[in-house]
């Protein structure tokens, strides 16, 4: 699937616990950089209030779902609280052959399932900076009872041990630190000669005329 000559972006895995600060980092890059999207996923669940087909999620009855499952359509897929929701391959092609960069905002267990079918899918895993600060930002929220909070801390752990699985680690202390590690991860990635090649190929065909 790599080798399609079509695709000029990169396939971006971010993964964290919650808390971790991984969705305002991605929002931050989006404002950032030019060239990245952040993949919409399809979901069996009903629209909420608000949400959009297409821009929140790719909404699906369970038989499309499970039709389209069935056919390969999914880079990824998961069951959470009786719904199904997965990434599309159709979707996260359009973008890479527009020259995008896309984002798949997922978990370990959803970035190994990308990884046997996108091998060279970038990965990267976003920490907190120690565990009383995720405790700290959790409460911070003041959404969660004391016993969601300690489920979420012990999840977190067993999230955080999958670290090694990734390429990078992004330490989330300082956000405008953070935000800038993130960026510099997708600005050095678009600079190998791989991607230069891709990206400004009549360039180069003219210099080399």
């Amino acid at each position: 699937m790599t080798s399609d000559s079509k695709i000029k972006g990169s396939l971006f895995i971010v993964s964290a616990p919650s808390g971790a600060g991984k969705t305002s980092l991605i929002h931050a890059l989006l404002q950032m950089l030019d060239g990245v999207t952040e993949s919409v996923s399809a979901t069996t669940r009903a629209p909420r209030p608000g949400e959009e087909d297409g821009r929140d999620y790719h909404f699906l009855d369970e038989d499309s779902f499970r039709e389209r499952l069935a056919s390969g359509d999914f880079l990824e897929h998961a069951e959470v609280f009786g719904n199904f929701y997965g990434t599309l391959k159709s979707t996260v092609m359009e973008s890479l052959a527009a020259g995008d960069d896309v984002i798949l905002d997922i978990d370990w267990q959803g970035a190994r399932q990308v990884r046997k079918q996108w091998p060279d899918a970038i990965s990267i895993f976003i920490l907190p900076p120690s565990r009383d600060a995720l405790e700290q930002r959790l409460r911070g929220r003041g959404q969660d009872s004391d016993e969601v909070i300690r489920d979420r801390m012990r999840q977190a752990r067993d999230e955080m041990s999958h670290y090694n699985e990734y390429d990078y680690l992004v330490i989330n202390d300082d956000f405008e630190q953070a935000a800038a590690d993130f960026s510099a991860i997708l600005v050095a990635n678009r600079l190998r000669a791989p991607m230069q090649a891709a990206r400004h190929g009549s360039m180069l065909a003219g210099l080399l005329a």
